[in-house]
């Protein structure tokens, strides 16, 4: 125990980055192009869910905050990314590990619950089209859009608390693209059989807990869409949930296949493909698949537009 004291160092080094210079050179440049994407195409939707009032809905609301937990889960990893793509010195101090991990963390768990909440939604609007505006008033709709954001705070505090008192003997070298929970436990010189279990509980609660939601909301939204005489009705209201489907699919199943397994059959290389896919890929395609291809939204954008040559 007297050797624990010397065990938390000032900076951890980041390897997850290619060392062949032609892949550190590509990696870079599609790195920072998805950066720019993810910052243009959510900057884009929240300013036009701003100033367009026909997009004040609950619908929009929670997709204005998807775009912001976005924008954050960007802004917290590939910064650093980019910068240990093309810089020889890849570490990172300790305090912004921290808060690296500490942001991820509440980005990731947000962003989780609140994909539950927009299929909560999507319930109400198909399945209760009466009581929409009754069920999802202005109240009851900020509530549950500042679910998310403290159950990311308090899940985050819990487990970035509990890893930063593990002693890192082993190594300081972090074999991953950021500062992230898993890894970390693997540098520990004791058993983090706490911490494992903290993971696994959390993830139990939090992503299955939604995940279920999600689920259950879509059977009685499939449901009710059977129900429609119409084909063309049909195929109407099916085409409002095929994109959150994706999205769904997609980060539920890369979120559960890391923090849902045992340390033993991680593969560090899947690891940091998964990674890079629920943390850079994915919210550089939300504000598309979620609001681009809406209709709604690209009248919006035209409009604005028009409006804005008219100035």
């Amino acid at each position: 125990m007297e050797n624990f004291n010397q065990t938390l160092p000032s900076r951890f080094f980041l390897l997850g980055v290619s060392t062949v210079p032609h892949l550190q050179v590509t990696g870079f440049l599609l790195f920072l192009v998805m950066y720019l994407i993810t910052m243009a195409g959510n900057c884009l939707l929240l300013i036009t869910v701003r100033i367009s009032p026909m997009l004040h809905t609950p619908m929009y609301f929670f997709l204005s905050n998807l775009s912001l937990i976005d924008i954050g889960f960007s802004c917290t990893v590939v910064p650093v990314i980019l910068k240990n793509t093309i810089s020889t010195d890849k570490s990172i101090s300790m305090g912004g590990c921290v808060f690296q991990m500490f942001c991820f963390s509440v980005f990731g768990t947000a962003e989780c619950v609140l994909l539950a909440v927009m299929a909560y939604d999507r319930f109400v609007a198909i399945c209760r089209p009466l009581h929409y505006s009754s069920i999802m008033n202005m109240r009851f709709h900020i509530i549950l859009a500042l679910i998310p954001w403290m159950v990311g705070f308090v899940n985050s505090s819990i487990q970035v608390s509990i890893t930063w008192r593990l002693p890192f003997c082993r190594t300081h070298h972090v074999n991953h693209l950021f500062c992230e929970v898993p890894p970390f436990l693997r540098l520990s010189c004791t058993d983090p059989w706490l911490n494992e279990i903290s993971m696994y509980v959390a993830a139990g609660i939090i992503v299955l807990f939604s995940f279920l939601l999600t689920l259950i909301s879509y059977v009685y939204i499939i449901s009710t869409i059977v129900r429609i005489r119409s084909s063309h009705g049909r195929q109407a209201v099916f085409s409002t949930c095929t994109s959150h489907l994706t999205v769904v699919t997609l980060y539920y199943g890369t979120i559960m296949s890391i923090y849902l397994q045992p340390p033993s059959s991680h593969s560090l290389e899947t690891d940091n493909n998964l990674s890079v896919l629920y943390t850079v890929v994915t919210p550089m395609l939300n504000p598309i698949i979620y609001s681009i291809r809406n209709k709604e939204v690209k009248n919006c954008i035209i409009n604005i537009k028009k409006s804005s040559k008219f100035v």
